[in-house]
């Protein structure tokens, strides 16, 4: 019922169109200025950053995954970072997430990585089904962000 599978470039379409339902879901649709472009240079683009997971249910799109490696200096190992995680409203509960986590964990366990994180809005429900997965919320850390005019301030 699920399959698990590598984003191409075909997919470009699709990935938007559920980076925009996942931007609704966050009540940040606004905030989203990606474009298919984009999304080919980045994803599938010679200096490729991140990796892509599609989950059908069915043979129909039912959520993906968008991930990249990052490094942690204390263990001395690559890590991954899960950016987006995604289920459509009519595929929760069928285990499509649980499946793109898991086989998020092997590509890591494969690549040898010491951990894979993720952040969670604070009033995302997911976050007692991540809890039951045996993830621990690590609120001793804050999450910074700079970006837009400030990020180029910054970089003069």
């Amino acid at each position: 019922m699920i399959t698990m599978r590598k984003a191409t470039e075909y997919d470009i379409p699709l990935i938007l169109d559920l980076i925009k339902d996942l931007a609704r879901y966050e009540k940040l649709l606004d905030n989203v200025c990606a474009s298919e472009n984009d999304l080919k240079n980045h994803i599938f683009g010679e200096n490729k950053f991140v990796d892509v997971l599609i989950a059908e249910y069915n043979s129909l799109p039912a959520g993906f995954a968008l991930f990249f490696q990052n490094f942690s200096t204390f263990l001395g190992k690559p890590g991954i970072y899960l950016e987006d995680l995604f289920v459509k409203e009519e595929f929760r509960g069928k285990g499509v997430g649980k499946t793109l986590l898991c086989e998020i964990a092997k590509i890591a366990v494969n690549r040898g990585c010491g951990r894979f994180e993720w952040s969670v809005l604070n009033w995302n429900p997911a976050r007692e089904f991540y809890e039951y997965l045996g993830a621990k919320a690590m609120d001793d850390w804050l999450l910074y962000r700079i970006s837009g005019d400030d990020l180029n301030n910054l970089a003069k």
